[in-house]
C-alpha cells in the first residue's frame, strides 16, 4: 500500500483546524474531527502551493491571541 499523502496524481484538500494550522489531506479520506476544508479539491502541487501561501505564521492562533492580549 503506498501512502496516501505523497500520491502525485492523487486529489487534495488543504484542512485547517481552530488553531489556524493547516494539513493536505487526501480527498478520498474522510475530514476528521476538527478541521474543515479550507481549499481544493486540487492536485497534489496546487494544494502545497496554497498551504505555501496561505499559512505564512506557524503559531497556533491560540498563541497568536495571547502574545496580542499581552502586548496591549
Amino acid at each position: 500500500m503506498s501512502n496516501p499523502f505523497e500520491d502525485a496524481e492523487g486529489t487534495y484538500y488543504v484542512l485547517v483546524n481552530a488553531e489556524n494550522q493547516h494539513s493536505l489531506w487526501p480527498g478520498h479520506v474522510e475530514v476528521p474531527a476538527g478541521w474543515t476544508q479550507a481549499f481544493g479539491p486540487a492536485g497534489r502541487e496546487k494544494c502545497l502551493a496554497h498551504i505555501e501561501e496561505s499559512w505564512t505564521d506557524m503559531r497556533p492562533q491560540s498563541l497568536v491571541d495571547a502574545m496580542e492580549s499581552a502586548a496591549r
